[in-house]
């Protein structure tokens, strides 16, 4: 049984480690802040001008102007703050954010990604996503391994505009774990209930299975 979204984010949030900036992107990555581990303290950051994020919102402390960069309400810990859009990429273009989660539409082999447009489409903008993947330390993708028509997401090259060249360290999907190598995607983890010639048919990039891959604990 492949991961839904909710156990794509509780992965990703073992990679989370104490003391960290984090920047989580729109989509399966905002629900890594309702996974932290209470054992560490983190500093989630949005672009927009917050640091200091906490979990979703429960429906009865809703604050309707409390926003991250996807428009969604959040809360605020203890101790968080606000501030301008342009200190805000400040932080991020100094190199001040540790980690960034994003989702993305493709990833190449080489840890190349495009997430920010599609030809023929109307996007708003690119959003916060190219200065990230230019400037966070470390850069893991959460997504489908698939698209709604069953090819494959996790390519040899990227055929979309490309956000982002050689910068992503680690892609989680429904299917498992991938970390990126000089011979492509290293399968490290897999789904429960996946076999790992599902994952090979599905992924259209250079992919090795690592000696010691294991099933994927959430």
């Amino acid at each position: 049984m492949a991961l839904d979204k909710t156990q794509i984010a509780k992965r990703i949030s073992q990679e989370l480690k104490d003391g960290m900036y984090v920047n989580l992107g729109i989509g399966i990555p905002t629900l890594v802040a309702n996974f932290v581990p209470t054992d560490i303290e983190i500093e989630l950051q949005s672009e927009n001008g917050m640091l200091g994020i906490g979990p979703f919102p429960t429906e009865e402390n809703v604050d309707a102007d409390l926003i991250n960069a996807g428009k969604q309400t959040v809360t605020l810990r203890t101790g968080g703050s606000y501030f301008d859009s342009a200190l805000s990429f400040g932080m991020i273009r100094a190199g001040k954010v540790d980690l960034t989660v994003l989702g993305a539409m493709e990833v190449a082999d080489n840890g190349d990604i495009a997430n920010w447009k599609v030809p023929g489409k109307m996007v708003k903008g690119m959003g916060g996503a190219m200065d990230l993947v230019a400037s966070a330390k470390n850069i893991i993708v959460a997504m489908q391994h698939t698209d709604k028509a069953g090819n494959s997401k996790l390519l040899d090259k990227c055929s979309l505009p490309i956000t982002g060249l050689k910068c992503v360290k680690k892609v989680v999907t429904d299917l498992g774990v991938f970390e990126i190598t000089s011979d492509g995607f290293l399968c490290t983890e897999y789904a429960p209930g996946v076999t790992i010639e599902e994952i090979r048919s599905k992924t259209a990039g250079r992919l090795t299975i690592a000696p010691d891959v294991k099933e994927v604990n959430v």
